[in-house]
């Protein structure tokens, strides 16, 4: 049953997740087509020299790409902000040429990354900041819907519509003001060459009806761009309905999680009468356990006390056999005494026999001489007679 249960909850969590993540798809794909392209300035970071870029602004992402023309396939480099970001149309003239008086643009991203930007016209750079503003409505609006979903906010579905719808009217309507500064740009150039071709040749002249020429077809190509986003704004709803039934889903999802988590209480509880239960088994089994610690204490006492008397008949008996080392050792030393005493007797004795032996045949010598002269004077007296 409980195996059953946990399946149970794990799909519905699966779809609740599946849900918002649809959710955030379609959210983060409300617009796949830029809303605002033309010519801008920009400053270099490392020379600050204004070099002119081909701009164009993403407001599903807030990103904002630039090329060198606007026929380039590669991007030279990407502007990223957010809702966080400072946008404004700067009173301080950063190009320093008086016709760009009113036409700078500031942007300072999270990245604490700067960029400035100067448009052709005050009007455009106006239509610029506008766009950019709104993008950055369309930013938090999704933000906020995206966290609502997932419950951390509570901002509606239908905020995000209006949003957009905001920000794609404003991007056409920067797009006609971007167009007649580029207009206005190209009469000046236009003007331009027409007050030098006097002191021009026939190549120079050639050149600028070709610039002129590319310039009215980047033109018409920004008409033809402007035309695919109101097509754009009808695949825009047809996501937001989409949208909406994903919403849907997902309320569903978290009404059977608020069912899931319910159970999970009982759960809880049960769980929690279980553990007492098994809190009382171990508080009557940990009685028993003191119990039988006691009894162990009391025996390993008596066992102790008979280990001390043991140890001390052992040193008694170990006092006793060094004494009858020592005995042994005295006794020894006098034996080797004895000994030596018997061999120095022994050693004597010899010496004194010898001197006995010697004097013995000294004396049997000397008998015998005093017999032989015995003998000598006997027979001198008997010669006498």
């Amino acid at each position: 049953m409980d195996s059953n249960a946990n399946g149970g909850r794990s799909t519905m969590v699966g779809e609740m997740e599946s849900s918002l993540e649809r959710v955030r798809r379609q959210l983060s794909s409300t617009s796949t087509r830029h809303i605002l392209q033309g010519p801008l300035l920009k400053r270099s970071d490392t020379l600050r020299k204004w070099n002119e870029r081909w701009v164009i602004l993403d407001p599903a992402t807030g990103k904002m790409e630039y090329k060198v023309r606007r026929s380039d396939t590669t991007v030279r480099g990407i502007i990223v902000f957010d809702s966080t970001s400072t946008v404004t149309l700067s009173p301080t003239n950063f190009h320093g040429l008086p016709k760009y008086e009113g036409c700078c643009v500031y942007i300072g991203t999270p990245q604490k990354k700067e960029y400035f930007l100067c448009a052709e016209t005050p009007s455009a750079a106006r239509a610029w900041v506008s766009t950019l503003h709104a993008t950055q409505l369309v930013l938090q609006a999704h933000k906020q819907a995206v966290d609502s979903l997932g419950g951390n906010g509570s901002a509606k579905l239908g905020t995000v519509a209006t949003v957009v719808a905001v920000a794609n009217a404003t991007a056409i309507e920067a797009s006609k003001e971007v167009e007649a500064a580029m207009k206005i740009s190209l009469r000046a150039a236009l003007g331009s060459t027409t007050n030098k071709l006097s002191k021009g040749q026939l190549d120079d002249l050639t050149i600028m009806m070709e610039t002129l020429r590319v310039k009215d077809d980047e033109l018409h190509q920004l008409l033809q761009d402007i035309r695919a986003r109101d097509s754009t704004i009808r695949e825009i709803t047809d996501k937001l309905q989409e949208t909406a039934e994903a919403a849907e889903s997902a309320a569903s999802a978290a009404h059977a999680i608020d069912e899931a988590r319910r159970f999970l209480s009982s759960e809880l509880e049960r769980l929690k009468q279980d553990q007492e239960n098994q809190v009382e088994l171990s508080l009557l089994r940990l009685r028993e356990s003191e119990e039988k610690s006691k009894l162990l204490a009391e025996e390993r006492e008596h066992l102790l006390k008979e280990r001390d008397s043991a140890l001390q008949e052992a040193q008694m008996w170990r006092s006793e056999l060094g004494k009858a080392r020592g005995n042994a050792v005295i006794l020894e030393a006098a034996v080797v005494r004895a000994e030596e005493k018997a061999r120095v007797s022994a050693a004597d004795a010899d010496m004194r026999i010898k001197e006995a032996v010697s004097k013995l045949e000294s004396a049997a010598k000397e008998k015998e001489e005093l017999l032989a002269l015995l003998d000598a004077l006997k027979s001198q007296i008997q010669a006498r007679d």
